[in-house]
């Protein structure tokens, strides 16, 4: 299983925060940089992968509502697609 680490540490911004799991994910470049684009990628098919999220308090801290709405899609991306789980640190 594949896992990729995310650090709310480095998602401070709408698009840094797109930029960032551009990165990691090593996302298409058709990748939309908003929450559905990034939906539709979590729940493509894909190899057995982990996402963890560390320092979820300073994402929430920058992003506020919208770093809710993250985990959210986060949570449901991993609910749709057998192949993908998602866990949050405890710091």
């Amino acid at each position: 299983m594949k896992t990729i680490a995310l650090d709310g540490l480095y998602m401070t911004t709408k698009e840094a925060t797109h930029a960032y799991l551009r990165w990691r994910l090593q996302a298409p470049d058709y990748y939309g940089c908003n929450l559905d684009a990034l939906h539709d990628i979590l729940t493509d098919p894909c190899e057995p992968t982990h996402l963890i999220l560390y320092r979820k308090d300073l994402m929430l801290k920058a992003l506020g509502g919208y770093g809710e709405a993250l985990l959210t899609v986060f949570r449901n991306s991993a609910s749709e697609n057998d192949n993908l789980t998602f866990t949050v640190a405890a710091d």
